[in-house]
């Protein structure tokens, strides 16, 4: 295949990549549609993992059947949890369209340009790995802000009761004054109530779009609450207490284990740099690396090692609080 041609085709694909982010809908025209589809799952009082098929309706129709079908497995179902939990607009069957696309895309083109055959699969794996890869980081940072400003909410919620207001009112309260996206849960719940949703089932259908463990503290203590009474004030300040240490600590074991992590990385780019620095003081130096079947197998080895190395670290460093 010529440059031209591979010049067409990266083009084609830009172009097309820039048409689909600019004809997305606006912000606002999401949360409305989020808004109007929570308050229809109310009514209907479906599942909780409607949810994530509801917000999907607006998908093109060649993705509806596959996801219809893959959602007959356990991959479709942890797949639409997957979206649910990212927040993201994307069906079960664009996301693995995608997933073919940009797998296909990545292994066509390490192919044209090394012409290796075991470059070009791991570059189908990761290509296909990609968009799982940014929703569960998607999904991470969605968390990581949610957890940050749950312990200001509960504290809300406490002094709101204090102060005279219902349960209800206090939630409204959480919705109108905390940040996203904690603020959009809790008008769900608010919303799901007015329409005659119970209270128990509107929490349990937040806990199920939030994979949160503050969240299903949080829940479980305002249940535990209502079956069997209590100060429910002192129950929520005791909650925030909890959370935020819980938070405090997880920050100090972060801390500590960041030379893990940094000496992770440094091991796993280090002969990456090294070898890209002779390249550019000796040119050619590596060549025989390259080219030869040895020097060839040599690298695939060391990049296997890399990888094994850089997860055992990553492994060891994730300390779960």
């Amino acid at each position: 295949m010529s440059l031209l041609a591979i010049t067409f085709l990266l083009a084609l694909a830009l172009s097309f990549t820039i048409l689909m982010l600019l004809t997305r809908p606006a912000a606002p025209s999401k949360s409305t549609q989020k808004r109007l589809i929570s308050i229809e799952h109310s009514v209907r009082s479906q599942p909780a993992d409607a949810d994530g098929s509801e917000l999907k309706a607006g998908q093109s129709d060649y993705a509806v059947p596959l996801g219809n079908f893959l959602k007959r497995f356990r991959f479709g179902q942890r797949l639409q949890m997957l979206l649910i939990h990212a927040d993201s607009d994307i069906s079960v069957g664009s996301t693995v369209f995608g997933s073919a696309g940009a797998a296909f895309g990545c292994a066509l083109l390490s192919f044209l340009f090394l012409h290796k055959l075991p470059v070009a699969a791991v570059a189908l794996v990761l290509g296909g790995a990609l968009p799982y890869i940014l929703l569960r980081l998607k999904r991470s940072r969605r968390l990581k802000a949610f957890n940050a400003a749950l312990p200001d909410a509960i504290e809300l919620m406490a002094r709101s009761l204090r102060a005279g207001h219902s349960m209800g009112s206090s939630i409204e309260l959480i919705a109108e004054q905390s940040p996203e996206p904690l603020a959009f849960q809790f008008v769900q719940v608010y919303q799901q109530q007015r329409v005659g949703l119970h209270f128990r089932d509107a929490l349990l259908q937040m806990g199920a779009r939030i994979p949160s463990r503050d969240l299903q503290f949080l829940i479980t203590a305002i249940l535990v609450q209502k079956e069997t009474g209590g100060d429910l004030t002192e129950i929520l300040d005791r909650a925030s207490h909890v959370i935020r240490e819980r938070v405090r600590i997880e920050g100090e074991v972060r801390t500590r284990t960041a030379q893990g992590r940094l000496t992770g990385w440094i091991l796993a780019m280090l002969p990456i740099i090294m070898l890209t620095l002779i390249n550019i003081v000796s040119p050619g130096y590596s060549t025989i690396l390259f080219h030869d079947p040895t020097g060839q197998k040599l690298l695939y080895a060391g990049a296997t090692l890399i990888l094994i190395g850089g997860l055992s670290i990553s492994k060891i460093v994730d300390v779960q609080v």
